[in-house]
Order: structure tokens, then C-alpha cells, then sequence
């Protein structure tokens, strides 16, 4: 255990250091801030039809469901492309070998670089949550509005789904990352597979017949079902960037779906690292 927590801490120390993170991590926070609040609420004074939202969106007691909106699309290409520099950097740096003879093994190695991206995943919710709290307050505010917040539980809930919802794109970004061996091919895919090929499959599957049974695999539709499901709403968003309009599936269905990729994608991980040669 001692081992592992020096490892972990070196990942962490490692994670800190990476400009990579930090870039990551402050696009998140101005996209969430951007598409969240700031353009909603420059549509909102000005009566425009692009971007409409109510204001009641905007109001700390809709912050669970407004930032959870935003993990299961553009959250999610971004904790991708962290998933995949995480573990794909190692092979462009040629540090595998290295970082292997001097420590105690694969797996060890494998699990503190998994521990310290799932930690990573906890400050990127923190973070847009925290953020999301100061706008919205901000706006009932100016609006002359009473600040309410969500219960803590319907907090905590949506904290812990956003959590998981990011970690799945993450663990995907490092499944990708192991199997070509490097980052700029696993960032390419990873970007067609959620944004284009998810994204395609989510516009059309309300229109042909047939289609609603990928509703059950697809990341991003059971990413939206369990906000949806935490948050106990009928509808989100159906405006902006990363709209989806359903099919939904259950909460509980969500969160198994999830769960099975997120152990999937981390054992296929560990699975090719243990198994391969790391040149």
C-alpha cells in the first residue's frame, strides 16, 4: 500500500506539472461558463430567439441541472483527451521503459496513473460546480432574485453522476490511448466516436425507426438519462451545443451502463499494458 501511494503521489505531482491539465481544465470552465450562463442570459436580456433560455435555468436552484448538462458532451471530449494524454504520452515520450524498470510493475504503474486522472475528474466537477454556483448567483443577483441552491443530496447526487459521467469518457480516452500507442490518433478517434458518430446517432434516432435501441450503449444518451434522472426532470435542454432531445432510459439503467464501460474500458486498458510489448 505504502508503494502504491508513492506512486500515486508521484502520478499526482505529474498531473499537477502537465500544462496539458491545467489548459484542459480552464477550457472546461470558460465552456461551462460560456454555454451555461453567459450566453444564455445575453439572449435572456436582449429577447433574442438564438440561445433562448428561462431564467429560471440560470438560478442557483437549477445548478445541479445546468452543469450536469454539459458533462456527457463537451465535458466529455475534454476528460477524453486528458484519458488519452495521460497514458498515450508515455509512449510519445518513450518513458515506458523507464518508468517500468524503476518501479514495481505494470499494473501498479497503470492503476496510480488511472487513480490520479480519476481524482483529476473530481477537480473538474468541483470546479465547474463552483463556478456555476458564483454565475448563478451572480445573475439571481442582478435579477433581483431570492439565491436558493439545491438540496444537498440533489448536490452531492449530481456531483457524483457528473464524476461518472466524466471518468467513463476519461477511462475511453486511455482504452484508445493504449490501443494505437499514442496520442494524436486516440484524440482523433475519440473525438468522431463522441462528437460526430454519438452525436449523428442522437439527431436521427428519434426520426428512424429501429434506431432507439442504441440508446441503450451510447455513452452520451445514458450520460443524459442519469441527469436526467438525478435531477428529476421531464426534459433538458433542447437549445445550444451537445442538445439532446431523447430517448432516454432509466437512471438506473444509465448508471449500469456507465459502470460496465467505465470497468470495460479500465480492464481492456490494463489488459493490452500487461500484455504487449511497450515499444
Amino acid at each position: 500500500m505504502a508503494t502504491f501511494l508513492n506512486l500515486l503521489r508521484a502520478e499526482l505531482f505529474l498531473m499537477r506539472k502537465r500544462t496539458a491539465t491545467w489548459i484542459i481544465l480552464g477550457i472546461w470552465l470558460v465552456v461551462t461558463l460560456l454555454f451555461a450562463y453567459v450566453l444564455p442570459y445575453s439572449s435572456y436580456r436582449t429577447g433574442s430567439l438564438d440561445f433562448a433560455e428561462s431564467l429560471d435555468s440560470m438560478l442557483p436552484s437549477a445548478l445541479a441541472q445546468t452543469i450536469g448538462e454539459g458533462m456527457p458532451f463537451y465535458g466529455g471530449a475534454l476528460a477524453l483527451i486528458l484519458g488519452v494524454l495521460t497514458l498515450g504520452s508515455e509512449y510519445g515520450w518513450n518513458t515506458w521503459k523507464t518508468l517500468l524498470t524503476q518501479r514495481p510493475g505494470r499494473m501498479p504503474v497503470f492503476f496510480a496513473k488511472l487513480s490520479s486522472l480519476g481524482i483529476a475528474m473530481v477537480g473538474f466537477v468541483a470546479g465547474a460546480f463552483t463556478l456555476g454556483a458564483i454565475a448563478s448567483s451572480s445573475i439571481a443577483l442582478m435579477e433581483n432574485v431570492a439565491i436558493t441552491f439545491p438540496s444537498l443530496v440533489t448536490l452531492l447526487e449530481a456531483m457524483v453522476s457528473g464524476w461518472l459521467i466524466l471518468a467513463v469518457w476519461a477511462t475511453g480516452g486511455v482504452a484508445l490511448a493504449m490501443l494505437t500507442r499514442g496520442t494524436s490518433l486516440a484524440i482523433g478517434i475519440g473525438i468522431l466516436w463522441g462528437l460526430a458518430l454519438e452525436g449523428l446517432l442522437a439527431a436521427f434516432v428519434v426520426r428512424i425507426d429501429g434506431l432507439e435501441r442504441f440508446t441503450d450503449i451510447m455513452i452520451r444518451a445514458n450520460g443524459y438519462s442519469l441527469v436526467r434522472a438525478v435531477n428529476g426532470s421531464d426534459m433538458l435542454s433542447t437549445d445550444g451545443p451537445g442538445a439532446f432531445a431523447g430517448p432516454y432510459v432509466s437512471g438506473m439503467q444509465a448508471t449500469a451502463v456507465l459502470v460496465l464501460y467505465l470497468v470495460t474500458f479500465t480492464g481492456l486498458s490494463a489488459w493490452l499494458l500487461r500484455r504487449r510489448d511497450i515499444a
